[in-house]
């Protein structure tokens, strides 16, 4: 279980992000939960610089689709970085272990084949309860956590290019 607030941060931490263009992939399986964490991401990308046309958001179906669609926004758009969001949540047979392993590994692999980070900001969690309490709840939003090592990643680029 988390044990710290998913949207606490240091935020003297948090370069500027002014200038900065980000993908928003999202997952609309779980809309419930997902749309939390969608408002989240660009509501903290907003906060800290990023203006509301350089924030490009796509729905997919599912989570195990964000991999695919992530790499389409990486090839067919310029920018900083693209933030994956979903929300799997445990049931009663092996589908969640195979998209929670899949997308891991999409993503892991996306961040090795394209100079751009992608931010795994997927919920995996074993109830329904717990997915509230990481999208906007007690434990804050993942998808603050998840555009906050957005910003600071691509940031990291930009100096490690200069």
């Amino acid at each position: 279980m988390a044990t710290k607030d998913l949207s606490a941060y240091d935020p003297t931490q948090v370069p500027d992000a002014t200038g900065l263009r980000f993908g928003i992939v999202v997952s609309d399986w779980n809309h419930e939960i997902t749309s939390l964490l969608l408002n989240g991401a660009a509501k903290t990308l907003r906060k800290h610089g990023v203006s509301e046309s350089d924030i490009v958001v796509r729905h997919v179906p599912g989570t195990f689709e964000i991999t695919l669609a992530a790499q389409w926004l990486a090839e067919y758009d310029d920018l900083d970085g693209v933030i994956c969001l979903g929300c799997v949540i445990q049931g009663e047979t092996p589908h969640f272990t195979y998209i929670c392993q899949g997308v891991t590994q999409g993503i892991t692999q996306l961040n090795l084949d394209y100079n751009i980070p992608f931010i795994f900001g997927v919920l995996t969690t074993l109830n329904q309860q717990q997915a509230i309490e990481r999208a906007g709840g007690r434990l804050g939003n993942k998808g603050d956590e998840a555009a906050v090592t957005a910003i600071r990643m691509a940031a990291l680029q930009r100096q490690m290019e200069k």
